[in-house]
């Protein structure tokens, strides 16, 4: 059994299995640096607002990858979300803060004139 002549050569070169000529590939552009996951921000807004915050935890742990995966404008967006969620948490816990303090004065200041009244009842 004859398998035929073999094929013939094609221009020189490095061949094999080594990255494209030119510098492409995937990745991120050379001496780029990812941009600020807010990571940290988030983490803390759980202890604020979970419901927000769980959003923002999501979009800031896709920052770092989708950076490396070469996809800049996904990274960038995914940053925009989680910081806009941690925003939201924050703000939403102190307006949550505000409304609480206010309660416990209002209490305070109701309890405290019903206490001072001097009202006698007669049975």
């Amino acid at each position: 059994m004859s398998y035929g002549p073999p094929p013939p050569a094609g221009p020189p070169g490095p061949g094999g299995y080594g990255p494209p000529p030119g510098g492409g590939g995937y990745g991120p552009p050379p001496g780029a640096t990812p941009p600020d996951n807010g990571l940290v921000w988030a983490i803390v807004a759980i202890f604020c607002c979970w419901p927000f915050a769980i959003p923002a935890l999501i979009n800031a742990t896709k920052v770092n990858d989708l950076w490396n995966r070469g996809d800049q404008a996904g990274a960038m967006q995914a940053q925009a979300q989680a910081k806009k969620w941690t925003k939201w948490a924050f703000i939403s816990a102190g307006i949550m803060w505000a409304l609480i303090i206010l309660w416990y004065i209002l209490m305070f200041v109701v309890f405290g004139a019903m206490a001072a009244s001097t009202s006698s009842y007669s049975y």
